[in-house]
């Protein structure tokens, strides 16, 4: 039951992003939750990860689709790990889909709902 509520909050999360909604996507994760994109800094806090998905429809990422390939719970605990699709077409430049993985922790709330406490991704492009 709690892996399916887990995948739900997934889909709902890509939902969000993919209408553009940064604010939705940020209530996803914790207060004080990190993100640790690929190749930048870490971002700190729910209003910082609000700014960093307005940003990623900014710079071209149109649309995401994330595919839950495993799910582990350990008390108010959880994890998810995944597959990653993104499409990006920035402005002027040509559409490209980029496929990876990603990891997060999640935390079950007061309430007994799970947030996003820490959430890593990366690309599986070849190095240079």
């Amino acid at each position: 039951m709690i892996e399916q509520e887990l995948k739900d909050g997934t889909k709902r999360f890509v939902e969000a992003f993919n209408r553009g909604d940064a604010a939705a996507c940020a209530d996803f994760y914790t207060d004080d939750a990190k993100i640790l994109p690929p190749n930048m800094e870490m971002v700190n806090g729910k209003q910082a990860i609000k700014a960093f998905w307005e940003s990623a429809k900014a710079m071209g990422v149109r649309s995401m689709n994330l595919e839950t390939v495993e799910v582990g719970i350990d008390g108010d605990l959880a994890y998810e790990r995944g597959i990653s699709t993104v499409n990006i077409q920035p402005e002027g430049a040509q559409a490209s889909t980029r496929r990876g993985k990603y990891l997060v922790i999640l935390k079950r709330q007061t309430d007994g709902s799970w947030k996003l406490a820490v959430d890593i991704w990366n690309n599986d492009l070849p190095q240079p």
